[in-house]
């Protein structure tokens, strides 16, 4: 992993609204478990304007239907409602080493991506899970999505080199 990863940030969640009138906040979250967010702090709050602060100590449970989250010094619904949309981040180095044949997506943007024959298309710009599969998002002379499938199409992941080698048409 390269410095410029271990340095970035993270997008793990987002306020979406208030629960309750005592301050509560219902939370978006996309780690997996949900309620693993939690264990990631201190956060980096960004809110929709831009703003940012860092906030530890932040508290949750999950009902179910909802992530509920408290914050320290936040107990006004008022306050969780002008929240609304508030991005919660880490910083990279705040999440354990991926295991073995593992990746976390965002130190694969950026990757260049070249065919077996030598053929560059581009870099990754991001990825998505279409449920079935993860579609790798390459952006170069145009827009490629290659399925993220080991190993039929995505055939090695060079950290050093920064490159991803793939057996995609370049017609496709």
């Amino acid at each position: 992993m390269t410095n410029e990863n271990s340095a970035r940030r993270i997008l793990l969640g987002r306020v979406v609204g208030a629960f309750g009138v005592r301050g509560e906040i219902k939370l978006e979250s996309w780690t997996e478990p949900r309620s693993a967010i939690f264990k990631y702090q201190p956060w980096i709050l960004r809110s929709p304007a831009g703003v940012e602060t860092e906030l530890t100590g932040a508290r949750g449970r999950d009902t179910g239907k909802h992530l509920v989250a408290t914050f320290p010094g936040v107990d006004d619904r008022n306050v969780v409602e002008a929240m609304r949309g508030t991005e919660v981040y880490v910083p990279r180095s705040a999440l354990p080493p991926p295991k073995a044949d593992e990746f976390y997506w965002v130190d694969l943007e950026g990757m260049e991506v070249v065919t077996t024959t030598g053929q560059v298309f581009g870099t990754v710009s991001h990825l998505f899970s279409t449920g079935a599969n993860d579609v790798l998002v390459v952006r170069g002379d145009r827009e490629r999505m290659i399925p993220w499938v080991r190993p039929d199409f995505v055939l090695s992941v060079d950290f050093d080199a920064a490159r991803i080698t793939v057996d995609w048409d370049p017609d496709f």
